[in-house]
Formats: C-alpha cells, structure tokens, sequence
C-alpha cells in the first residue's frame, strides 16, 4: 500500500533523524573498529572497515557495484578499498563481525539495563514492522539489508531495521538526486553550497580538487551556483525539491506502521538517540546532516 501522502513530511524525516545515529554507530564505535581489526581491516582510518560493513550485504560486489550503490564516492576512492576487502574477510565474515560489532557498541553506549530492557524490546518490534513495510524494487541497499536473516536480540533487531529503513531512504535519496540531473560531485558540491556542512567535510568522499572545480562550472552553467560557489536561490530550490523527493519516497514504512505506532516509536527512540549522540562517538560535522541535538 502506497498512500504515504498521508504521513507529515516532518514525521518522516523525523524518524531518519532518530535512528539515522542508531545505524552509524557501526562506523564509529571502538567495538567495531576491534572487529574490523579482528577481520584483518586496517583502522588507522575508517574506510576499509566502512565499504566493508556497508557493501557486505550486497556479496563480494565489485567496485563498480559499490559506488553506483553509495553514490558520492569517487569511483578511484573505492576501487582502493573493493574489492581488496573481501580478501582480508568474506562478506559473510564480515556480516558475522557486524551484529557482533553492534552488540557490543549498544551494550556500551545504552547500558545492559536499556539493552535487556522492555522499552528497547518494544521500539524493536516497531522497526521491525516498519522496515518490513519497506518497498525494496529499485533500492539496491535497502533490497540487500532486507534479505538477510533477523537476528533474535531485540537491540540487533532495532538495528538490523534501523539499516533497512535508512538504506531505503538513501537509495531514494539517489533516485530524487538522479531526477534532478545531480551527478556523484554535483550532489556533494550543491550540498555544501548551501552550508549542509564545510566543504573539507566532503572531500573525505575522495573527489580531487580538478573534479570538484568542473562541477561546480557545470552547476554555475545551469545557474544553480554564483561565482562564489554558493546556491543561487535555484540551487536552493532544486536542494527543496530533492530532499522533498526524499520524504516522500520513504514515507511509505511510516504510511504503513500507523501514526499512533510511528509518534510510539519516536517516544522510545528518545533515550537510545540521547546516548548515542551523547556519547560522542558520532563526528559533530558530518554529511548526513544529522546529529544536531
């Protein structure tokens, strides 16, 4: 059923803005980095462990299947961690390492009591129903998240669900920047062009400066730049517009949980978001736009 019209855009991305830290921890939490590191990854940076626990459920992908599924990614900046992952562990090794990377970081960062504890076992079954909600056609991540098996802990649960539904979005995310004829840099460079974060934050997505400069000629040529390089009030608008797309295409979970489950599950949410953000684990600046408390 597809009637999300019917859901508050701000629901929607409300609901992003609080499990969105309840999936990322996986990228930064020490726990995961001693798993990677158990995997054979280097951590003196996280990208191997990255493509590694974000590309394993879509198999032994190539590198040219991961940066048209991760979109921002230089296509050179990938092909330095994939495949050449899957040689230090399997994508089943690494599936493995994953949940054991999230009990741990939950366990550490809400506490064994929140962990065990019928308010998380109760938000966990709501994720559960709304990721299972989740339309997979078309969404690569998402559709890959979604075919692996459930685990039985309800905090792995919760997070298992809070990964389809934010891959669901992102992978909806691609098809609104996609039909607004944003390419890789182009999204990044209108993104940092209307301040979502400073433009160093992005070059972590590997873009050499050459790459960016002609990006931003060619979004200056279709007038959504200034000569400064900041968003023109069309560059702003066609920013509205995507992340308007974006709601709208992950509304469909929320359409299908129910207003009265969704406000629940956004209740329950509350302590587990306070700890993770407040663990300071998660980079303040960042290029999810998340985690401004």
């Amino acid at each position: 059923m597809d009637h999300h019209e019917s859901v508050e855009p701000g629901r929607v991305r409300q609901m992003w803005h609080l499990l969105e830290p309840l999936h990322a921890l996986l990228y930064y939490a020490p726990e995961a980095h001693d798993e990677a590191a158990a995997l054979g990854h280097a951590t003196e940076e996280r990208w191997p462990s990255y493509f590694a626990w974000r590309a394993a459920p879509l198999g032994p992908a190539g590198p040219l299947r991961v940066a048209s599924a991760f979109y921002s990614f230089s296509p050179a900046m990938v092909a330095r961690y994939v495949p050449a992952t899957w040689a230090a562990a399997s994508p089943a090794e690494v599936l493995a390492a994953r949940l054991r990377a999230v009990d741990r970081a939950y366990r550490s960062v809400l506490g064994e009591e929140a962990v065990t504890g019928p308010a998380l076992a109760e938000a966990a079954a709501l994720a559960r129903r709304a990721a299972g909600a989740a339309r997979t056609e078309g969404r690569p991540i998402a559709a890959a998240n979604a075919e692996l098996p459930w685990p039985e802990a309800p905090h792995l649960v919760l997070w298992q669900a809070a990964t389809i539904l934010r891959e669901h979005r992102g992978d909806g995310h691609l098809a609104a920047l996609l039909s607004a004829g944003l390419d890789p840099v182009e999204a990044l460079v209108s993104f940092a062009a209307i301040g979502a974060a400073p433009e160093p934050v992005f070059e972590s997505r590997g873009w050499t400066a050459s790459e960016w400069a002609a990006a931003r000629t060619r979004l200056a040529a279709r007038g959504l730049l200034d000569p400064q390089g900041v968003a023109t009030e069309a560059g702003r608008a066609l920013r509205a517009e995507v992340e308007r797309r974006t709601d709208e295409l992950a509304a469909a979970p929320w359409a299908a949980l129910g207003p009265e489950d969704t406000a629940r599950l956004a209740e329950l949410l509350g302590g587990p978001w306070l700890a993770v953000i407040g663990s300071g684990l998660l980079p303040a600046e960042n290029t999810l736009g998340i985690g401004k408390a």
